[in-house]
């Protein structure tokens, strides 16, 4: 164990901090069910944009991303867009604001703007919503539980403290137990302050890891100056063909056998079938996670545009510093490096906290510690967020006591969150690894959101029948699909999306259309652009000077244009740290006509 009194210091200081931060916040979060999971929708832009950035900066989506990029190189910058990434795109040039403007609280309640409280299917797709909504923040908190055991037994070894436990605990639990004691302490500054502790949290959290961050960067080049990396040849280029050929079978023959576990061998179809996904996925709008409760958060439709906008620029500079910087010090030391698991078989994901700990001085190891049990802390307590106000603002509101007294809602509030953790941790002792959750996730859960929350934005006879049997099929799907197939998630999809379609249309000519007034209010309110003709005449002959939405083509005009800007944010500093000077300043350049063209066409254009 290579921690020093200093570093411990340092993170039982974070530790201590964020305890404090949940008495602190104690009182303002009970002022009522809106300020407990929304902050009151008073915190500016800025202060929810950096916090969703650093809830998305988690450690088991870091171990992922350094172990991709230490065998993928800069290719790697595509497999992220399995989530994808590029959805924030889409909600900083259109959706977060249209989101916003219904002023719900939870993606469940703003089904009401969309289909109304009554008819068939409504409460179906409130209560199917709900169920999406709770599956998916259990798989993410499992996740994210399986990362931190996984990262902490590289720093603490059991060997070291297993005297000091009143109990045996088997070699593959171990991970488990770290993540159980580090997960208690993000559970009660969460529960105890709401969301006021959550972005106060962050803030502090984001601070920690741009520091730590900033170190890894110098010190891995500090160690490269200028060597060059054992690397095979196209691993230091972000494009592509048809195939991935990138051989390590001279240099590390296991990083062969992972490409071909992944099953990315063949990437030119892989990354279709990513952007496929990606785009409709994008086009559905966030899922309901810590994502959209920060964008209802937002004081206005302007702010959550321009939070959302925020989030790649903050995240990514700083997140792939430490990415690449872990990345070059383990292929410079690759020898040195311990990265069998208990099986005996390379573990990849081992490469971010083996690099820390070999590699980082005393004090900074403290501090990247710290930064990224605070991301851990920090993407738990949002997540955990997300499913207390579905449960308790979807659920026992509206079903069980619609009349609860503001401290019984509180208290509600504290018993689910407990209840929700013991749950997000039951399901981490079922999972092998972080990747095998994160498939499960973004390639055969969300392939069953896609279908209906992209109809539900653009078709106006989408009614509430539809969106139930098409979420309803999806999930299903999604949930049966580990027992009757094999193969890379990502590769179920389009069946699932099929699948969710055809119930979808099936759903909705069963059924009547949504309520009149319904649809004429939420057309009014979020003016969406698509196929909308019917409603938009019935709203101009009440309201003649009604204009119809015709931002389509600027708005995806923008979404591309952002995509690359994001991209370009991603290989900054790849290329800064890599040296790489030409590709370096080409990014540069880029990203300076990017921001111009997007001031003209997006910024300017900001409206409520």
């Amino acid at each position: 164990m290579r921690l020093q009194l200093i570093d411990i210091l340092i993170l039982v200081a974070y530790l201590a901090t964020m305890i404090l931060i949940g008495f602190w916040m104690r009182k303002k979060a009970k002022q009522n069910k809106e300020s407990y999971l929304m902050g009151g929708k008073s915190l500016p832009w800025y202060m929810l944009g950096l916090s969703d950035a650093s809830d998305m900066f988690d450690i088991s989506g870091t171990m992922w991303m350094v172990a991709l990029c230490f065998v993928y190189g800069l290719k790697s910058i595509w497999i992220p867009w399995l989530w994808p990434v590029f959805n924030q795109v889409f909600m900083m040039m259109f959706l977060s604001k249209w989101l916003r403007r219904s002023n719900a609280n939870t993606g469940a309640e703003w089904l009401q703007t969309r289909f109304g409280l009554t008819g068939r299917g409504v409460t179906g797709s409130h209560i199917v919503v709900i169920a999406f909504a709770l599956i998916g923040c259990l798989g993410f908190l499992a996740y994210g539980f399986v990362g931190l055991g996984k990262f902490m037994e590289i720093f603490i070894p059991w060997d070291a403290i297993k005297g000091y436990i009143p109990f045996d605990v088997s070699p593959k639990y171990v991970p488990h137990f770290y993540g159980i004691v580090f997960t208690l302490f993000a559970m009660f500054y969460s529960i105890l302050g709401g969301m006021h502790s959550i972005v106060l949290g962050d803030v502090i959290k984001y601070l920690i890891m741009t520091i730590g961050c900033i170190s890894i960067a110098v010190i891995a080049m500090q160690h490269l100056n200028g060597q060059p990396l054992l690397v095979p040849e196209g691993w230091s280029n972000p494009f592509f063909g048809w195939k991935l050929d990138l051989d390590w079978s001279k240099i590390a023959a296991d990083a062969n056998k992972k490409i071909a576990s992944d099953g990315f061998g063949l990437f030119g179809a892989f990354f279709m079938m990513m952007l496929l996904k990606g785009v409709f996925a994008s086009l559905a709008g966030p899922a309901p996670n810590y994502d959209m409760q920060k964008v209802l958060s937002t004081r206005s439709p302007k702010d959550a545009s321009k939070m959302t906008g925020f989030v790649s620029i903050i995240l990514l500079p700083i997140r792939y510093s430490m990415i690449t910087g872990l990345t070059v010090l383990a292929l410079l030391y690759y020898n040195q490096l311990y990265l069998k698991g208990p099986d005996g078989i390379t573990d990849f994901e081992r490469i971010l906290p083996a690099a820390i700990n070999n590699f980082l001085p005393v004090g900074v190891l403290g501090i990247v510690l710290t930064g990224l049990l605070g991301a851990f802390m920090g993407t738990f307590s949002g997540t955990l967020n997300a499913a207390q106000a579905y449960i308790t603002n979807d659920i026992y509101l509206r079903y069980i006591n619609p009349a609860a007294s503001n401290k019984k809602i509180i208290s509600v509030n504290y018993i689910v969150g407990i209840l929700v953790v013991i749950l997000g941790v039951f399901f981490g002792f079922l999972a092998n690894n972080v990747n095998e959750i994160l498939q499960w996730i973004v390639g055969g859960l969300y392939g069953g959101y896609v279908a209906a929350n992209c109809l539900k934005w653009y078709w106006w006879r989408f009614n509430a029948n539809g969106f139930f049997w098409g979420m309803a099929v999806g999930i299903l799907a999604a949930l049966a699909m580990p027992y009757v197939t094999t193969g890379l998630p990502l590769y179920w999809w389009p069946l699932l999306f099929v699948l969710s379609l055809a119930g979808c249309i099936i759903g909705t000519y069963a059924a009547p259309p949504t309520e009149e007034a319904v649809l004429i209010s939420f057309y009014k309110t979020v003016r969406p652009w698509g196929f909308w003709k019917p409603i938009h005449q019935k709203v101009v002959a009440e309201d003649a000077g009604f204009e119809a939405n015709k931002n389509f083509k600027l708005d995806m005009f923008n979404v591309a244009v952002g995509i690359v800007g994001q991209l370009c944010f991603t290989l900054l500093p790849m290329y800064f740290i890599l040296g790489m000077h030409l590709p370096l300043f080409i990014d540069i350049a880029a990203i300076a006509v990017i921001v111009l063209i997007l001031k003209k066409t997006w910024w300017n254009k900001l409206e409520n």
